[in-house]
């Protein structure tokens, strides 16, 4: 069986942005991620939309949805208005908004979400270790309730507990690799008997998704990977970042060509669900996507894909002495 570099040691090859997770408002996340074209908010959109219609045809009441990894509660803002992600993208970046107070820009997103159509059969829930990034979002209006909490460490309180135990739905777009089977364990711990929370995740193809997958199984979930496709994240900030990826993805005996050695982070799909779902409508069927021609923008590959000859011209050569030397 092919041995899996642990999270910890993986997260060590992604460029550092905690940074950004820290300060009052969305404004630095969003330019500094533009920069990089990150656009797995912009693609998971339309999966959320559809397995969110699907698990609301198992029940009467809203659909409550637990963003796991939220920041400022961007995923959240997409699930709860009919708004499309280029327009937050647009909002965050203009240079307008950058003299403005942190409590300046609250007041205006307070106006600005209250001013969109709501989806009224969701309610979000936003959970993240980054206390102003949940508040924020909380009092904007991009989550219904925040969580500003990290299970890999602490267990909730009760009272969060309860909040937790209510969900139907849970997403993540970039945090497993961040979290572990920590969390979902102490998730499943959580769940309404006989009626456990779905999931679905995006996750970088460097990481491994098979301890997660057992944790949810106890919980009587199967996992599905949607096979038709793979998501772009975002653009790697750097050749190094690049290189390192591009060699923790083939040490899983995945193939990077037309994916990471373009440039780009690529996520697969995995969708947990009760086997009495999936048998009456696996996730091919549940899912569609429209590989890349609905971007609002386009992603630019080119810096770092054009280099990924190089990047595997010097792994080569590292083999080839590590033959050599054994």
């Amino acid at each position: 069986m092919r041995s899996e570099r642990s999270y910890s040691d993986l997260n060590e090859i992604k460029y550092d942005f905690s940074q950004i997770y820290l300060d009052k408002d969305p404004r630095e996340y969003f330019r500094v991620l533009g920069q990089l074209d990150y656009i797995i908010p912009h693609v998971a959109q339309p999966v959320f939309e559809q397995l969110i219609r699907a698990r609301a045809e198992t029940q009467d009441e809203p659909v409550t949805v637990l963003d796991l990894g939220c920041s400022y509660g961007l995923n959240g803002a997409l699930m709860k208005y009919a708004l499309r992600y280029d327009a937050l993208r647009e909002r965050y970046t203009d240079p307008a908004m950058k003299p403005l107070s942190s409590d300046a820009m609250l007041e205006l997103d307070r106006h600005f979400y209250q001013a969109w159509p709501k989806h009224p059969r969701v309610r979000v829930i936003g959970l993240d270790p980054s206390e102003s990034a949940v508040r924020y979002g909380e009092q904007a209006g991009t989550m219904d309730l925040a969580l500003p909490l990290d299970l890999e460490a602490n267990d909730p309180s009760p009272e969060q507990a309860n909040a937790l135990a209510a969900v139907d739905l849970v997403v993540s777009t970039g945090c497993v690799g961040y979290v572990t089977s920590k969390t979902f364990k102490r998730l499943t711990k959580l769940a309404r008997l006989g009626r456990p929370a779905w999931v679905a995740s995006f996750v970088l193809r460097m990481f491994p998704y098979d301890d997660i997958a057992a944790t949810l199984a106890t919980l009587g979930l199967e996992t599905e990977r949607f096979e038709a496709a793979t998501f772009v994240q975002r653009r790697f900030a750097n050749f190094d970042e690049m290189e390192a990826t591009i060699k923790a993805v083939e040490a899983r005996g995945l193939d990077p060509r037309g994916r990471e050695s373009d440039g780009l982070f690529h996520a697969d799909l995995f969708v947990s669900r009760p086997p009495a779902e999936i048998a009456r409508r696996r996730v091919q069927k549940l899912v569609s996507v429209v590989s890349g021609v609905n971007k609002p923008w386009p992603v630019g590959t080119h810096a770092l894909g054009s280099l990924a000859w190089a990047a595997r011209a010097q792994r080569r050569k590292q083999q080839r002495k590590l033959a050599a030397a054994s």
